[in-house]
């Protein structure tokens, strides 16, 4: 039988594979590396998107306390007219009350009575004044009451 040496082929054969480990590795650390690459730049890009939302976010809360604080101004401006509204409408009420009331304390004055001072608080009138006579007082209370 022949002899024939395989030692060459498969030296061949183990260097040709060794080559082909290699380029293997190679492709697979630049295929990781572009990956992790992508990732990074997706990851970067959803974090930048984000901030442009929370950009937008904080402007609209903004805008949104600006409006708040024009709400509780107007609320304030509403209120305050209500109550003038609601003493002007007061003042309306009473006014005729008020004519008729002093023209009758000036019918019920007997002679020899002058009012002093007239005050009011509230639905109160408080009358002072100085009469000549304690009998003119009592007919000034019995015509007050009367009227």
């Amino acid at each position: 039988m022949a002899k024939i040496n395989l030692r060459a082929w498969r030296e061949e054969l183990a260097a040709e594979r060794q080559k082909q480990f290699v380029v293997n590795i190679v492709a697979a650390a630049f295929l990781a590396a572009v990956v992790v690459f992508l990732i990074g730049f997706y990851f970067d890009m959803q974090t930048d998107r984000q901030k442009a939302r929370n950009g937008y976010l904080r402007t609209e809360i903004a805008q949104l306390d600006a409006q708040l604080v024009q709400i509780k101004e107007l609320k304030e401006k509403r209120k305050r007219l209500l109550n003038r509204l609601n003493a002007i409408q007061e003042l309306q009420g009473t006014r005729s009350l008020i004519v008729r009331s002093f023209d009758e304390m000036v019918r019920v004055l007997p002679d020899g009575v002058h009012y002093k001072s007239l005050k009011r608080n509230g639905s109160v009138i408080s009358l002072a004044g100085l009469a000549s006579k304690s009998d003119d007082v009592s007919d000034l209370m019995r015509s007050v009451y009367a009227s």
